[in-house]
């Protein structure tokens, strides 16, 4: 799945730079002073409500359409455990049962699927390798 969600830019008059705000995610919300910025911000903001998504154990949300907007997208190491979390729902594999497929302590699990912790590649294969799933990697 790709993770690539549009955002909305909204030019603040009163005081200068930009909004942005997620149609799909309206907990991610951010302000830069120009748009370079307000975009760095936004992979921030998106970043931080999808830890909340994971750690609340809700759905994440699906990227709607661009249709012309620009998108945000958490790094290729966020991608690949955020795949890892929307196959543990759909499998219904709680973190205690991949723990012992894997032969890991619950902290381990737990770490792979915090965002803001650097995983290991090669742990995330294993993981994905478990859950029936490979990960894939392509530059654009």
């Amino acid at each position: 799945m790709l993770w690539d969600f549009p955002v909305e830019l909204i030019s603040d008059e009163e005081e200068g730079g930009f909004v942005v705000t997620f149609p799909d995610i309206p907990e991610a919300i951010t302000q830069g002073e120009n748009r370079e910025e307000a975009l760095l911000y936004a992979q921030e903001a998106l970043e931080t409500a999808l830890i909340m998504y994971i750690e609340e154990q809700r759905e994440l949300p699906h990227p709607s359409p661009a249709e012309g907007r620009p998108t945000v997208s958490p790094d290729a190491l966020e991608c690949a455990k955020l795949g890892i979390y929307v196959a543990m729902r759909e499998q219904e594999i709680p973190k205690v049962d991949l723990a012992q497929r894997l032969d890991w302590h619950i902290p381990q699990v737990e770490q792979l699927l915090d965002l803001r912790y650097a995983s290991q590649l090669a742990q995330i294969e294993q993981v994905a390798a478990s859950l029936g799933k490979r990960v894939e990697l392509q530059i654009v």
